[in-house]
Order: structure tokens, then C-alpha cells, then sequence
């Protein structure tokens, strides 16, 4: 009798070890939790915080190492005035946290219930560097497609990217232990830019922020983190791996980074990362994110410097992970040698904003207020108690269903008086490259005009214009074209000798994965 007991205890405990990440590991979901105002203002200074001491840290190596990681004997530098000299030398940095700004902003301005439309006009019309899903979104925008169009992978070739991942941390520290309402608000800010993987990635991370503010137990943060994702979603499958090689390899992150690398890395939608090892993906750059939290053991350096090693985007992963950091301990308990650097910008604008951090944490906190308000909480005088929310399931999307890049041709080549020709067979194209100026300037309102011929038939016309800000992020794009082969023209139709179109290189995509190129039983 009591070897039949132990067996079944033994049943019980590898059942739920190997029932992933949909099992809490560590604290229950609470009905309502207690937590002083000043608890509560401190775990949202520590997110706003950890998320700019993190992209900054994570900054020098910023797709330097793609594919591969940063070897130990490769220091990361950080010192007092780090962060107030990057404000100065290289603003565009902080786009993880700027364009946060801009949602906080709109919902001061216009209300908790904002519209996705005034996220999107709001954010299209500032003045900020962007790239990939966010300046694709942009250019949509500016020309007519709103959201969730905007971020639709059928008009947005980064609808995968990582993009709103690293801005969905304003979501989650506005819905401290409400991670239903966060996935409301990225659903109305995250289809601005992103779609399935790309927008799951921004839930997942809010998620986790919200459960930050509850619980201290990392393995708890993300598995109630990925419960709102499908698990149907490539991106689930992709944390979930992660999780489980954690369990298996839990003393070498590393090796944990090889089996991910070897399963989960094959991009597939944004154009310049196919056929090539840069990646920029946000299930790819999730993981990092997760093995740093896993292996950081809620150490705020081990953390940062993990997510920062596994490559590729190592400014924003780190970003991340110490922003989810900060939330769980709160800024006071943040080590003191990361402090000084902070502190010294809290009062200055942040980059391409009208705000400093310090009115930040004061519209966070307010708008976190009136979100557990809304949702059941209770506000007292000195104590706050949240109302948590059991996950929910969201809805099942996944970009790029259907096509397979089959084929890239690097051209890089100037256009100034002949228009681009490609020959090309299959369901899809991308055209990479932009207007560039032939002497030297660096401001114009010049725009180029483009026309599309497919197979001789007029299919498209579209403005291409030379600002940076609201440049047009790829030539063109078309995935719904019929199976077969196909001669595309692109002519300029406005020449003008200032200026030239760079085609930089193009990517094909069929409606079955490439086969191989060598000969069978060679």
C-alpha cells in the first residue's frame, strides 16, 4: 500500500513538472492584494527606471552580436554620468522608452478609454526616429491606413518585430495585478504596429509587469505572463522551450541559449533578417528576455547582463528584464550603484519628449490609480487594495501564414535615370532600399513618386519620401501575388537629379518552403 502511494506521489509531482508554463509555481492568484500608496509609487518609479538603466547598459552592443553571444571577456561599461551623456550623444537609443511616453501622454490627454486612432495619430506625427514595425506603421498611417491595418502583416512586413514589445512596459505598470486590463490597452496600442507574434510579445511583457507587482517569484511573473497567449502561437511554443530547458539546464543559460537558437531562430517575415543572422524578431528577443529573468535569479546586474549576452537587440532585452526587475522589488531596493546615473536625468526632458522620468512616474502612478479603481479596487488613504484578475485567453493571430522566403538577391545598386526590373517566380516580394540624396542634403520635403508594374499591368502608386522621419521603410511589398513567374517594374516618375533611389536587395516568398539545393543521395 504505501509503494502504491509513493508511486502515485511520484505520478503527481512529474505531472505538474512537466506541465508547463499554464502551472503557478510560486504564489497563488489572490482575490485582492494590500499595498501601501507608497509601495505602489516605488515599484513604478523601479520599472520606469530599470527600463532606462537597462537600455542603457544594454546600448554598445545593440545587434553587434547576431547569432552569437557576448563572451565574458567582453566588459559592459557603466558609470555615473552614462546615462546623461547617451540623452546628449545618442537619443535614438531610448526609442524602447520614448514612444512609451507618447501612449502616457495620450492617455493623460484623452482619457484611460483613448482610441486606438489617437495612439496612432499621436504617434505618427511626433518627431522620432523610427524603425522597422513602428516606422512601417508610420508611413501607414501618415497615408491613410489606420490601425489595426497599420500593424496587419498584409501592410507591415515587421508585423513580427519586435517593436511593440519594448513599449507595451507603460501598459502593464498602469495594471498592477490586472494583466486583463493590460491586454486591453495593447490591444488597442499594439495593433498600431504589430500583429500576432509581434503584438503577443507586447502582452506577454505587460503581463509580467502587472504580475511584478504581486508576487516575487519570477518563475510565477512569467508563467502568468504567458497565460493570456495562445498556445497554438509560435510565440508561446517559444517561451514555453525556454521554460522547460531551464528546468533541464538549470545552472548554464548557455545552453539554454544553444537549444533555443537551434529550434527558434529561422526568421521569416521581416525582410532583413531572412537569409542572414540578424534578428529582431519578438519571440526570438522574449527569450532573451526570459532567460535573464530565469537565470538572473532576480539579481538586478546578473539579470541585465544575461539578457545582454544572448545578442542581437541587447539594449532592449535587458530593458525589459530590469524594467520587470524594478516593478518587483521597487526602486528603493534597485543596488544603489545603478542609482546615481538615474538620478541624474529624473529632472531633465527624456529624449524626443516633452516629459522628464520624474512626471512619468507621477501620470503612472495616476493612471494605475484610477485603473484599480475602475476595476473593482479600493483606494484609502494611505493603503491601496488591487483586485487581481485571473488571465485570460486572447484571440489566435499569426502573421505570414501561407509563404515561405525561397530566395534573396543583395543588388545594392543606385537608381537615377533607368527604374527597377526584377525577374522573379513565387506568391510574394519584398523590395528593400529608400530615396537618398546625391549631394548632401540633409533636409528636404522632396517626396518621390513610385508606380508598380506586374507583369506589364499597373498595380500601385505610392509617395516615397526622402525625410527620415516619415520615410517609407521598404519600397515595396506584396504577398497575395498569383503562384508563378513574374517581371516587377518600379519607375520613378518624378526624377528629380538631387536625388536617387538606393535598391538595396529583395526577398521572394512562395507558398511552400524551399527545397533543398542539392541533388537526392548526393
Amino acid at each position: 500500500m504505501k509503494r502504491i502511494q509513493y508511486i502515485r506521489i511520484l505520478v503527481i509531482f512529474f505531472t505538474v513538472s512537466m506541465a508547463g508554463p499554464g502551472i503557478s509555481f510560486g504564489q497563488k492568484s489572490h482575490e485582492k492584494v494590500n499595498m501601501t500608496r507608497a509601495a505602489l509609487k516605488d515599484k513604478i518609479k523601479g520599472g520606469w527606471a530599470g527600463q532606462t538603466i537597462g537600455c542603457t547598459f544594454g546600448g554598445p552592443t545593440e545587434f553587434k552580436f547576431k547569432g552569437t553571444m557576448i563572451q565574458e571577456y567582453q566588459k559592459m561599461i557603466w558609470y555615473d554620468d552614462y546615462i546623461k551623456e547617451i540623452y546628449v550623444i545618442d537619443p535614438g537609443l531610448y526609442d524602447d522608452v520614448y514612444l512609451d511616453f507618447t501612449f502616457v501622454e495620450v492617455l493623460e490627454r484623452v482619457g484611460l478609454d483613448a482610441p486606438a486612432d489617437s495612439f496612432a495619430v499621436s504617434f505618427a506625427r511626433d518627431d522620432y526616429k523610427l524603425w522597422h514595425a513602428n516606422q512601417a506603421a508610420r508611413y501607414n498611417i501618415l497615408n491613410g491606413i489606420m490601425p489595426p491595418a497599420s500593424g496587419h502583416w498584409k501592410n507591415n512586413p515587421h508585423a513580427d518585430d519586435i517593436d511593440f514589445q519594448i513599449e507595451a512596459d507603460f501598459a502593464g505598470m498602469m495594471s498592477p495585478g490586472m494583466i486583463n486590463t493590460a491586454s486591453e490597452i495593447c490591444d488597442r496600442t499594439g495593433h498600431i504596429m504589430n500583429y500576432g507574434d509581434g503584438w503577443y510579445g507586447g502582452v506577454f511583457m505587460a503581463a509580467m509587469y502587472a504580475t511584478a507587482f504581486i508576487s516575487d517569484d519570477i518563475n510565477y511573473i512569467i508563467s502568468q505572463g504567458l497565460k493570456p497567449i495562445p498556445e497554438e502561437s509560435r510565440f508561446y511554443a517559444a517561451i514555453h522551450d525556454v521554460i522547460m530547458w531551464h528546468r533541464q539546464y538549470p545552472d548554464d543559460w548557455k545552453q539554454c541559449w544553444f537549444e533555443f537558437e537551434k529550434k527558434h531562430t529561422s526568421e521569416k517575415g521581416c525582410p532583413e533578417g531572412v537569409f542572414n543572422a540578424f534578428n529582431i524578431d519578438a519571440s526570438v528577443n522574449a527569450a532573451y528576455v526570459v532567460i535573464g529573468l530565469l537565470y538572473g535569479e532576480k539579481d538586478f546586474f546578473k539579470t541585465m547582463d544575461i539578457s545582454t549576452r544572448c545578442g542581437q537587440d541587447s539594449d532592449c532585452n535587458p530593458a525589459t528584464a530590469a524594467g520587470i526587475l524594478g516593478v518587483m522589488s521597487g526602486y528603493e531596493k534597485i543596488p544603489a550603484y545603478w542609482k546615481p546615473a538615474i538620478e541624474k536625468v529624473e529632472d531633465l526632458k527624456f529624449p524626443f519628449s516633452e516629459l522628464t522620468l520624474n512626471q512619468v512616474y507621477d501620470l503612472s502612478y495616476k493612471h494605475a490609480v484610477q485603473q484599480i479603481e475602475q476595476n473593482g479596487g479600493e483606494i484609502n488613504k494611505e493603503n491601496i487594495i488591487l483586485k487581481i484578475q485571473e488571465p485570460e485567453k486572447l484571440r489566435f493571430e499569426q502573421s505570414f501564414e501561407g509563404i515561405y522566403p525561397v530566395k534573396e538577391l543583395l543588388v545594392r545598386t543606385d537608381h537615377l535615370d533607368n527604374n527597377i526590373t526584377i525577374d522573379f517566380e513565387g506568391t510574394g516580394i519584398v523590395v528593400l532600399g529608400n530615396v537618398k540624396s546625391q549631394c548632401s542634403i540633409t533636409k528636404s520635403d522632396y517626396t518621390a513618386l513610385l508606380e508598380i508594374y506586374i507583369d506589364g499591368v499597373k498595380t500601385d502608386s505610392f509617395p516615397m519620401p526622402y525625410d527620415y522621419i516619415v520615410r517609407k521603410y521598404d519600397i515595396y511589398h506584396n504577398y497575395d501575388i498569383p503562384k508563378g513567374k513574374h517581371h516587377l517594374e518600379v519607375k520613378w516618375v518624378n526624377r528629380n537629379p538631387d536625388f536617387r533611389i538606393y535598391f538595396k536587395s529583395y526577398v521572394v516568398y512562395d507558398d511552400e518552403p524551399v527545397k533543398s539545393f542539392y541533388p537526392e543521395n548526393k
